[in-house]
């Protein structure tokens, strides 16, 4: 079976974006009986950049409760906060000892938070830089390296903390033996990038998200702003060009797709077509919109499943860590 894990870090609100790039499919992907799935809440990654309690708090609450009203089954996956397994924290400092620093030098993240800094002038390159930012990405490693996950869908702008997982995974079994699968990086190219109100690809960084879990007159609201260009009702519009053309495909059947295209050729209105585009939408979400909203108001109820799933992965993660421990010679005395 391939394991696949994904990470869902706790620092902000579900929107549209997130749902149809990374929650649909991995559910979608999760129902594959061939197919272990692991999906954690990664509240630990949170704390990096985010020094907001009530923040990484409430986000952990609504990111868990999207994916279980979106239809996650949590017994046939394993869904757990990365803060529930102590061992994957153990384990991050068992990686920390075999990791060069220079690797973690050429870190992306790290390397774009000197360079900022030089060009600010600052005289200090390292200003304002965390040990938690310098060594995530061995957290990161111990995430997957952790549950010997086979697989790790990522963007594009993460595929070089799989490689560094990787390289630490392969330099502890050279060490110690072989006791880690080596991941393999997926970048799903098909995987649709939302444009977001303004254009640009949908991110809470750019302040331009559509929430997923908007009741209805405020989703209708959001909807409305998406950026179009000036062309009048009735003039042909180019749907290859349309920001709104592009969020509603990403919903849209083929057939649907084809019958929107020629009413694009025919000249249909920008606020018709935005309409046509919310009711899709709204009708998607209607029903797990009201499963969240109960489990909003019943955390208990998050609360539970969450600890279901640490249980089950720990059932894993402890044997694997006394494995771990034994074989660097951390052991009982005998």
């Amino acid at each position: 079976m391939n394991t696949v894990l994904t990470g869902i870090t706790t620092t902000g609100t579900p929107h549209l974006g997130n749902y149809v790039g990374a929650i649909k499919p991995a559910i979608k992907r999760s129902q594959d009986e061939a197919v272990n799935s692991y999906f954690f809440l990664a509240d630990h990654h949170a704390l990096i950049k985010c020094w907001e309690p009530e923040r990484v708090a409430q986000s952990t609450k609504e990111i868990a409760a999207t994916w279980l009203a979106l239809g996650l089954d949590t017994d046939q996956t394993f869904f757990y906060r990365q803060s529930d397994i102590p061992e994957i924290t153990e384990l991050t400092w068992l990686l920390t000892c075999m990791t060069a620093k220079g690797l973690m030098n050429r870190s992306h993240a790290y390397k774009a938070q000197v360079a900022e800094n030089t060009e600010k002038g600052e005289e200090d390159p390292d200003k304002g830089i965390t040990m938690g930012l310098f060594s995530y990405p061995v957290l990161m490693a111990a995430d997957i390296l952790m549950f010997n996950a086979t697989e790790v869908p990522v963007g594009k702008d993460q595929t070089q903390h799989l490689e560094m997982a990787r390289d630490i995974g392969a330099r502890f079994n050279h060490h110690f033996g072989e006791h880690f699968v080596m991941p393999k990086t997926v970048v799903d190219d098909n995987v649709a990038v939302l444009p977001g109100l303004d254009g640009r690809k949908m991110s809470k960084s750019y302040n331009n998200t559509i929430p997923l879990w908007l009741p209805e007159k405020q989703l209708r609201k959001h909807i409305m702003k998406i950026k179009t260009n000036s062309l009048e009702p009735g003039e042909p519009k180019d749907p290859h060009d349309s920001f709104v053309f592009d969020i509603y495909k990403a919903f849209a059947s083929e057939q649907q797709v084809n019958e929107m295209k020629a009413e694009f050729a025919n000249g249909i209105a920008w606020g018709a077509a935005k309409q046509v585009l919310f009711e899709m939408i709204n009708t998607e979400l209607q029903e797990a919109r009201e499963k969240y909203q109960e489990l909003i108001n019943n955390p208990a109820i998050i609360e539970q499943e969450l600890k279901k799933g640490a249980a089950k992965a720990r059932a894993y993660a402890t044997p694997f860590l006394v494995r771990l421990k034994e074989a660097v010679g951390i052991r009982p005395i005998k």
